[in-house]
């Protein structure tokens, strides 16, 4: 029996949002059968792949995704069908040029990345290897950080509060099963401190509280409150993550912000640098995704220069997982780490390329889910296979988020002494 790829077929199901999305089928002549679910993103970068929608607002809103799956049916499956499934380069470079446009507009980012991320399951479950074997090799030993959302504002939520995302990160946790107690109990000491408030415990997208709050300090004031109460030091065993989404609240391209949520008012590019330097000064804040918008590039470059040394500025809107981007980020010093989102650019090894292009220059990459997500667990196995250190998979509630950390604690397990964790 050989691991020539003998069927392909796509089908649409639904994300945690409930909305459609692409389900990848592929079964090898040997035998493996595997299947692949694509992420959708909400706040999402101009620049990002292209997510194939009907448009058809008859069904779901216009959000279907019936033309990716037949793309795959009728053009990607008899393309592939005869293709040794461990030949990943040669099989991403037939997507790409079956596709054929910049940014994979004809078949869809969606269509393309579920044969992608299938393609590597159905090889590695050919060899009997987990898929962060498969990928990473024996070298693959490295748990990342969980940066676990537990308070959603911005496009993720329906509140006062303009920053997308507040996250725990248990970095000074011995392991990862421990970094995952230390921010799964500060996640439900928050929610008894908000119930006490008489302040709303409903979650967002990623599964953190979307309280209404007096201002976006109180979310992270909250939160340190959260971690000292269940028994942790901030700064010591659990610092703050923060996701600004600044291109949600953008006016025009750049130079100018609206904290429209906390009614805060504009503030220029600026401003918005000397605030992040008294939060930064005030809290213990470890890493900051997106401070500023996509096309802010000289804001970027301020932000890094004061704030390089302290933190991680992470670019994600900015280089949409694209080395194009990252390659410009990394000339212009406009950050010191990139955000990876597998949908972003639409193949496994173009995601890859991007992690090995921040490593050549000591950036770091920070493997991220979507707010759209599924209960696939690929992202965790890819996460150690990239020795990435780090990972955002949302909050601890949800199936879908917790799928991932799940998964994460069963890599552990398996590796034993070997597992490593650590921050940097």
């Amino acid at each position: 029996m050989s691991d020539m790829i003998k069927d392909i077929r796509a089908l649409e199901v639904l994300d945690s949002r409930g909305n459609p999305t692409v389900r990848v089928f592929m079964e090898l002549e040997d035998g493996t059968r595997v299947s692949s679910s694509v992420p959708s993103g909400a706040s999402t970068g101009e620049y990002e792949a292209c997510e194939l929608r009907d448009g058809d607002k008859k069904r779901y809103g216009g959000k279907g995704v019936l033309e990716a799956v037949k793309n795959v049916n009728e053009i990607i499956a008899p393309a592939l069908k005869g293709i040794n499934a461990t030949a990943q380069l040669e099989i991403d470079k037939k997507l790409i040029e079956l596709d054929a446009t910049k940014n994979k507009e004809k078949l869809g980012a969606n269509a393309i990345l579920g044969v992608s991320m299938a393609t590597v399951k159905a090889a590695a479950q050919s060899h009997h290897l987990e898929i962060y074997e498969y990928l990473g090799g024996v070298e693959a030993c490295r748990i990342p950080v969980p940066c676990m959302n537990i308070l959603n504002g911005g496009e993720h939520a329906d509140n006062s509060v303009d920053i997308q995302e507040f996250m725990a990160v248990p970095f000074g946790a011995p392991t990862f099963k421990e970094g995952l107690r230390y921010v799964a109990e500060t996640f439900h000491t928050l929610k008894k401190l908000l119930k006490d408030r008489g302040l709303a415990t409903s979650v967002g997208d990623e599964g953190g509280f979307a309280p209404n709050l007096k201002s976006n300090e109180e979310a992270i004031e909250i939160i340190i409150e959260a971690i000292e109460k269940a028994g942790y030091k901030p700064g010591v065993d659990i610092s703050i993550a923060l996701d600004s989404a600044a291109t949600s609240f953008v006016v025009g391209k750049k130079g100018m912000y609206d904290m429209k949520w906390s009614k805060l008012g504009k503030k220029t590019t600026d401003e918005m640098i000397e605030m992040a330097k008294e939060w930064v000064k005030k809290y213990p804040i470890i890493l900051w995704e997106d401070p500023l918008a996509e096309e802010d590039w000289e804001g970027f470059k301020k932000f890094t220069k004061e704030l390089g040394d302290k933190i991680e500025v992470v670019g994600d809107d900015i280089f949409v997982t694209n080395t194009k981007f990252i390659r410009r980020g990394i000339e212009e010093h406009a950050a010191n780490a990139s955000l990876i989102k597998l949908n972003q650019i639409g193949t496994v090894s173009e995601t890859v390329d991007a992690v090995k292009l921040c490593y050549e220059h000591n950036w770091r990459a920070f493997v991220s889910h979507r707010s759209g997500e599924t209960c696939d667990t690929f992202l965790a196995d890819f996460t150690v296979a990239m020795g990435t250190g780090h990972l955002k998979s949302g909050s601890a509630s949800r199936s879908e988020r917790l799928a991932k950390y799940n998964r994460l604690l069963e890599i552990e397990d398996k590796l034993g002494d070997r597992a490593k964790y650590y921050w940097k």
